[in-house]
């Protein structure tokens, strides 16, 4: 079958590999549609980063090349033994986030930092850019009727942003900031409505991206190649700044402007990865009791996920800025998503 492996930076092909094989326990998913993640971007501009290289990835064992792609939905055509909730048929979306269930994490529930954590598509021997792909059932979760494909691609990201916006000390009636409207950024602008924000700015310097902020839920756009994003917040909101702001660019300067923006004793949420270490001044916390907090991946969100984009809380259609095939997945999809800023997310079908 055919699929994309990561071999270095700069470097995925579309190869022909083995179709895995169905154990006891797991289930085969002939992938419908798979998007194109800011990790994948990143370790196809940057990586290696989470993908192992040299060393054995410890909980799966796999070395790279590695098939790429985590954020997917499929059908499924096969069953292994022991699988009894889950039929071929079943339309689902995977939770690609694998855990030991051992460690300290996994036994008090939180298996999104187990040590060992690793993601099917990124440190195992399948993926989501692939025709099939063999998962253990636990990470299946059955599609509402009204749910397509394309909207569960959309499942794996959006469990991010809601993660964030969960685990944030954000209440109801608050002002938010949202630095970075890439899709995480556009999902935390509707994952922060839906918790009851009543100002929501989006801060980007994109205009394109601006504007699918605003269809998306942001009351307030500041792109900082136009306006001071410091002066512009304060004004916005009587001079006392927001109470929560949401780190999702991945760039110093953003880091910087979500820390700037809080009130006293307000919140920065990182969301983003890293490519390289930042700097920041700590007596912009000190001195008025701000805080940082982050986020990684999600636990237990699936369920809450796919509730609210069903009930259209979340538009996961509305983030999709183009649909390609496995044979177009450099040249149109990781090229286009580094040259061309106005694209959101790209999602792939291998079939």
């Amino acid at each position: 079958m055919k699929a994309a492996m990561w071999y270095g930076v700069k470097d995925v092909r579309v190869v022909e590999v083995p179709e895995q094989v169905t154990e006891a326990g797991t289930v085969k998913i002939q992938v419908e549609w798979c998007g194109i993640c800011g990790s994948d971007l990143h370790e196809y501009a940057a990586g290696p980063m989470t993908i192992p290289v040299e060393t054995p990835h410890p909980l799966t064992g796999q070395v790279a090349p590695v098939i790429l792609g985590h954020e997917f939905a499929g059908k499924v055509v096969e069953i292994g033994s022991g699988v009894t909730h889950v039929r071929v048929g079943d339309r689902v979306a995977v939770e690609p986030l694998l855990s030991c269930g051992q460690c300290r994490p996994c036994q008090s529930g939180r298996y999104n930092l187990c040590v060992k954590r690793g993601f099917h598509g990124l440190t195992s021997n399948g993926g989501g850019f692939s025709e099939r792909t063999v998962v253990p059932v636990h990470l299946v979760h059955k599609l509402p009727d009204n749910l397509s494909f394309e909207e569960g691609a959309i499942v794996e990201p959006a469990a991010v942003a809601v993660q964030a916006v969960y685990s944030s000390g954000i209440k109801l009636g608050d002002t938010c900031a949202v630095l970075g409207a890439g899709p995480i950024g556009l999902l935390l602008t509707q994952a922060v409505k839906a918790a009851g924000a009543s100002t929501v700015i989006v801060v980007e310097v994109s205009e394109e991206r601006l504007a699918k902020a605003e269809e998306l839920g942001a009351t307030h756009l500041i792109n900082p190649r136009r306006q001071g994003v410091l002066d512009t917040i304060l004004a916005l909101t009587d001079g006392q700044g927001v109470d929560v702001s949401f780190e999702a660019a991945g760039v110093e300067a953003a880091l910087s402007q979500a820390l700037k923006c809080l009130k006293m004793n307000g919140e920065l949420v990182i969301v983003s990865l890293w490519e390289r270490p930042v700097s920041i001044n700590p007596n912009l916390l000190v001195l008025h009791e701000r805080k940082i907090t982050s986020s990684a991946a999600y636990c237990r969100m699936y369920p809450r996920v796919l509730s609210l984009i069903a009930n259209g809380q979340i538009n996961a259609m509305g983030l999709i800025s183009k649909k390609i095939k496995l044979a177009d997945i450099v040249s149109e999809g990781f090229e286009a998503l580094l040259m061309d800023k106005s694209q959101s997310k790209i999602l792939v079908t291998p079939n």
